[in-house]
């Protein structure tokens, strides 16, 4: 007899991804059986190509990048390349949909909660006031190996990207200005070839309104990162690696 209700419907249709008649769906795949909602979560209705891609790969079969490779992937300027982990990307997914519930808008979160600025205002040109720019860790980093740090530096001022790139990809000068600022700030307490940084091309960029590139670190001093990011921590550190955010 057919189900009753769709509670019902549901039920069964759980029942059949457990017995193995039905291959698990996207939204179920890497959850504990016990952890299993009845139905898509709304975070990951109607998700992109790309976030289904991250998303839909067990676990066990992603691999972290090296070193060497993450260095390979930024110098060929291929950035798409990064993801996070499966399980990592869905609570990515729950997480920006929790902060754009909460507090309006994930930029909002991050200027007033993240880098506690009350304005947006540079006070002079790229680099020039230390209080235009802040370090703090990124909140959710991408699949790489765990000896690696990854940081994002947060600019009030702009950070000028190639109109005719079709990417969006940094004016040779503004890249030249970066490579300075990354040089004094880090390299004098990290080793330059543990050191690399990028920045999201402007289609790749998940918070349009606010500036910011990201700096990798090889091994570094942990003390100094403290120092560097006065005492921050990653969201994502308060969880477990099984955590399962809903």
């Amino acid at each position: 007899m057919a189900p009753s209700n769709p509670t019902d419907s549901a039920v069964a249709t759980l029942s059949s991804y457990r017995a193995g008649k039905r291959p698990l769906p996207y939204w179920l795949l890497n959850v504990p059986e016990p952890q299993w909602p009845s139905q898509c979560p709304p975070f990951l209705t109607d998700i992109s190509p790309r976030n289904l891609e991250i998303v839909n790969v067990p676990e066990a079969a992603f691999r972290r990048l090296t070193w060497p490779e993450v260095r390979r992937t930024i110098r060929a300027n291929r950035i798409e390349e990064f993801r996070r982990a499966p399980l990592d990307h869905r609570n990515y997914l729950c997480y920006m949909a929790r902060l754009k519930e909460e507090h309006g808008s994930v930029m909002e979160y991050v200027r007033d909660r993240r880098l506690r600025w009350t304005d947006l205002d540079a006070k002079g040109l790229a680099f020039e006031d230390p209080d235009d720019v802040k370090i703090i860790y990124n909140d959710w980093p991408y699949g790489i190996d765990k000896s690696i740090v990854h940081l994002c530096v947060w600019t009030k001022f702009p950070l000028d990207v190639d109109e005719k790139d079709p990417n969006g990809d940094l004016t040779p000068e503004m890249r030249g200005k970066i490579d300075g600022y990354v040089e004094r700030t880090f390299g004098s307490r990290v080793p330059a070839e543990n050191i690399i940084w990028f920045k999201n091309w402007a289609k790749l960029k998940s918070i349009h309104s606010m500036e910011h590139f990201h700096v990798m670190m090889k091994d570094p001093d942990m003390e100094f990162i403290k120092e560097i990011t006065k005492g921050d921590s990653p969201a994502s550190s308060q969880l477990s690696e099984s955590t399962i955010l809903d």
